[in-house]
C-alpha cells in the first residue's frame, strides 16, 4: 500500500459532523474549523516524542481520556498526566475522520496535523533508529495497565500491544512509504524503489 495523504480528507471533513465519544455525531463549533491548522510556534518542539511520524500529532493534549472512545486504532495516552498521542496514522479517509473526531475534542488544542512541513528524511530515521525506546515503553504500558483496576486502564492496555506489534511488523514499511513522499512530494508507484530506513540498508 502506497502513502495516503490524509490532509485533503481531513479539510473536507473538518466542519462536521464528526465522531463523538458515545458511538453518535456532533458538530464542532465554527471556531474549531482551522483553529488546530495554526499550531502555537511551539508546539511542533512540545511534541510527544511517542508520536510515530506523520502528518498528526499530540503536543500538550488534555482530552480526559476521549481520544480512545473515538479513534482507538490511532491514539494512546501517556502513562503519567493521560495526555494523547499518534501512534498510527490515518490510511483512508473513514480513519482520518476518526482521529479527527478525537482531535475535535481536545480543548487544549494539542493536535496538530503539520507534521508534514516538519518531519525530514533524516528526523524519521532518527525516530526509527530510537524505536526500542517507544517499543519498551508501549510493552511496559500494556503490562502495568492490562491488571489495572481501571477499565479504561485495561482499555488502554490494549493500545499499547497493537503499538508493539506495528513497531514489529508494518511501521517500516509505512515509514518508507513516507520517506519517499516527503521526499518526492508523491505516493511512490507500484514496484518503485523505496528510501531505506537506515544508511546501510537495512531499513
Amino acid at each position: 500500500m502506497s502513502y495516503w495523504d490524509p490532509l485533503p480528507a481531513v479539510r473536507a471533513a473538518e466542519s462536521g459532523p464528526l465522531p463523538a465519544p458515545d458511538g453518535g455525531t456532533w458538530l464542532p463549533s465554527a471556531e474549531f474549523r482551522g483553529r488546530w491548522w495554526n499550531p502555537r510556534p511551539d508546539r511542533w518542539a512540545e511534541r510527544d516524542w511517542r508520536n510515530v511520524p506523520g502528518p498528526f500529532y499530540g503536543a500538550g493534549t488534555d482530552n480526559c481520556w476521549m481520544g480512545r472512545l473515538i479513534a482507538p486504532a490511532h491514539v494512546l495516552y501517556d502513562d503519567e498526566w493521560g495526555a494523547e498521542f499518534v501512534y498510527r496514522q490515518p490510511r483512508d479517509a473513514a480513519q482520518a475522520l476518526a482521529l479527527l473526531g478525537a482531535v475535535a475534542q481536545d480543548p487544549m488544542v494539542g493536535y496538530a496535523c503539520d507534521g508534514d512541513d516538519h518531519w525530514t528524511p533524516e528526523l524519521v530515521r532518527d525516530w526509527w533508529a530510537e524505536r526500542g525506546r517507544v517499543r519498551e515503553w508501549a510493552a511496559a504500558l500494556d503490562r502495568a495497565w492490562s491488571v489495572s483496576g481501571r477499565e479504561e486502564e485495561r482499555e488502554a492496555a490494549g493500545g499499547g500491544r497493537e503499538y508493539v506489534a506495528y513497531i514489529d511488523a508494518g511501521l517500516a514499511g509505512d515509514l518508507r512509504h513516507y520517506l519517499f513522499w516527503l521526499s518526492e512530494g508523491r505516493p511512490a508507484r507500484p514496484g518503485e524503489p523505496l528510501p531505506v530506513l537506515s544508511p546501510r540498508g537495512a531499513g
